[in-house]
């Protein structure tokens, strides 16, 4: 089995749920955002945790193809740069983090990119 293939069937299914949850369950995930990005030791150890497993996907797959692989080298990228930011500016994560949960689209826009994320990745992972 790939590199590519083991990520797609790990990272997939994760995605799948969670773009499902947010769909299901909005008002509950918007309240849980909320209490945590309120809490600055909840961010700064899931800026070290999301900054640890994106370096992680980065050094063992930093693959830039033009096909679904590139997907999870993004999301490598992603969690790396998203972390750095947690542990930098928590101050600022927060108060975007508030702005963007005030908008309902905002919300629905982030579990439909989840679902698709979780789709693609499943399909290339286990079914193809």
């Amino acid at each position: 089995m790939t590199t590519s293939i083991f990520l797609a069937r790990l990272i997939g299914p994760i995605s799948l749920v969670t773009g499902i949850a947010l769909f299901m369950q909005a008002d509950t995930y918007k309240v849980m955002a909320l209490e945590f990005i309120r809490s600055p030791a909840l961010l700064y150890l899931s800026g070290v945790l999301a900054m640890s497993l994106g370096l992680a996907l980065v050094l063992t797959h930093n693959v830039w193809a033009a096909d679904w692989r590139v997907l999870i080298t993004i999301l490598g990228w992603l969690a790396t740069i998203g972390g750095a930011i947690r542990i930098l500016a928590p101050g600022t994560v927060k108060s975007m983090g508030e702005n963007i949960l005030e908008n309902r689209t905002a919300m629905t826009i982030g579990g439909g990119i989840w679902l698709a994320i979780g789709a693609i990745l499943c399909f290339f992972g286990y079914l193809r």
